[in-house]
């Protein structure tokens, strides 16, 4: 039963998130729901989902892969603060090229914000909270769920670039993208607006992790 319902959470998970990218899904979406009602059901609805998938896979029978090493469970809590910043920023700008965004900051081809970091912000989110948590958890299930999640928003980047630039033209794609990137971490330049509510949600992630998850995040 652990598997199987393992199996079913993550499949479920990964059709919530191929769905809204096809285009005719989001465009009927936003102009039913609104940009900012589409983004708040699309985010509740994701992490509902998460939740449930991170508890199956701590009921998935335990099959050890990695070493238990106490400096891999260091690995959240240092890369987890800017997996939120990278998600509270690409929340609070538009974005032309990704899912994503509540539209509270227009996007600027000259001042792309976090899409100077990354065109597609909460998937760059994803790839490094997958990433940090696959290192802290050594057994199979959770092998699988957070390197299938690393991958999955890594290949999801250029999915969605070939796709917007098919969409844009090459002409207008050039102008759009040109001060951005897929993901390039040394242009961070993080702002108090962004920063704040990125400390928060990380502190907020942090003091939930044990009564939500059923793990104490911290590594002492």
């Amino acid at each position: 039963m652990g598997w199987l319902e393992f199996t079913a959470a993550l499949a479920l998970f990964l059709f919530s998130y191929a769905i809204p990218v096809r285009p005719p899904v989001r465009p009927w979406l936003v102009r039913h729901l609104g940009l900012g009602g589409y983004t708040i059901a699309y985010s509740l609805l994701s992490l509902a989902i998460l939740a449930w998938l991170a508890v199956a896979a701590a009921r998935a029978p335990y099959a050890g892969v990695l070493p238990h090493w106490n400096l891999l469970r260091w690995a959240p809590l240092l890369l987890m603060p800017l997996a939120c910043l990278l998600a509270v920023a690409g929340m609070m700008r538009q974005n032309p090229f990704s899912f994503g965004g509540l539209g509270l900051r227009a996007f600027d081809p000259a001042d792309p914000g976090i899409l100077a970091v990354s065109r597609h912000p909460l998937l760059a989110a994803m790839a490094l909270w997958a990433g940090a948590h696959l290192l802290a958890n050594g057994d199979l299930a959770h092998v699988i769920l957070f390197g299938l999640f690393a991958g999955f928003a890594w290949i999801g980047m250029g999915l969605i670039d070939s796709r917007t630039q098919r969409r844009l033209g090459q002409g207008e794609w050039n102008r759009l993208s040109r001060n951005t990137a897929r993901l390039n971490l040394a242009r961070l330049r993080p702002a108090m607006l962004e920063a704040v509510p990125a400390a928060a949600v990380f502190l907020i992630l942090l003091i939930l992790h044990a009564p939500v998850i059923g793990y104490q995040p911290l590594p002492w």
